[in-house]
């Protein structure tokens, strides 16, 4: 009797679990799963609130060489749907942009030596290293390839894009660059972070707002068919518009979100600060 789904946090365990909703009717909102696969069956039950890989690793290109006037790149993923889906859109579109690949070099989600890999990257000399994983081994690849002495630009997706790379990586972390899906917290979502700070007195992960705002989707398409009744409350919530803590929500027809915006962040003394905010291929430089 479940009415609604918010989640899951990761592609592979999102894309199973979307058709196992849409057999039994039950909409389902993912708030962080970025793999197109996700939507890509069609599934009129699953929606997804931020933007997909094939954005987010368009934009990760799009700036480096816009902005960072990057010009050969080595790309690293860690071979999970997540992981292996953002290196191969990243590649694909720094390829058109002019950017020469190369280096092209996996891993696994659990490893932590990295030291074989960096050193056959090291030998191409490319100006930037993208890592397509999480923060978990993101961190130790980066540590490892400062202490080699690799001086590019270190770039990752929204699974790295967070204050846990100071802790893993240190001083190396200053500088990363990454993307993370949606517009900087203070920006639309800033009083929804500081609601949070006050009330629990912790900051929240890059996921909650997203997550906030899912949630009174939900709440917001079964006000308005007065029903809690998926079968009822499902195409209002396909049709709806919404402001929410992230900005103004709207779905196309495979259930992605409308003119979903990216942002360009760096680590700055140990924490995460926004650069630059990509849109409809287009890099726009953040002022606060």
């Amino acid at each position: 009797k479940v009415a609604g789904v918010v989640g899951h946090l990761q592609s592979g365990t999102t894309i199973p679990a979307a058709g196992i909703y849409n057999k039994c009717g039950v909409p389902h909102i993912t708030t962080a799963a970025t793999n197109p696969d996700v939507t890509k069956p069609g599934y009129k039950t699953t929606f997804r609130l931020i933007a997909n890989d094939n954005a987010l690793g368009a934009a990760l290109a799009i700036y480096a060489h816009d902005t960072l006037r990057i010009k050969k790149v080595a790309v690293i993923d860690d071979r999970t749907a997540y992981g292996q889906g953002l290196a191969d859109v990243l590649k694909a579109t720094a390829k058109e942009k002019g950017i020469e690949v190369v280096a092209e070099e996996f891993t696994t989600d659990k490893a932590t030596d990295f030291m074989a890999i960096l050193t056959a990257i090291k030998s191409k000399n490319p100006d930037g290293i993208f890592y397509g994983g999480m923060d978990s081994s993101a961190g130790p690849l980066l540590k490892q390839g400062r202490e080699l002495g690799i001086k590019a630009v270190f770039a990752f997706g929204h699974g790295a894009c967070s204050e846990k790379m100071k802790e893993l990586a240190g001083d190396a972390a200053e500088g990363l660059i990454c993307s993370q899906a949606g517009i900087p917290a203070m920006a639309s979502s800033k009083s929804f972070l500081e609601a949070h700070k006050a009330k629990f007195n912790v900051d929240p992960i890059i996921y909650a707002p997203f997550t906030y705002d899912a949630t009174n989707l939900l709440i917001a398409a079964m006000q308005k068919a007065d029903s809690v009744d998926p079968a009822k409350y499902l195409p209002e919530l396909a049709k709806i518009q919404l402001d929410g803590a992230t900005g103004k929500i709207e779905f196309d027809a495979k259930g992605d979100r409308k003119d979903a915006e990216m942002t360009i962040f760096t680590m700055k003394t140990g924490k995460i600060e926004p650069l630059a905010i990509i849109k409809a291929g287009q890099s726009i430089k953040f002022e606060d």
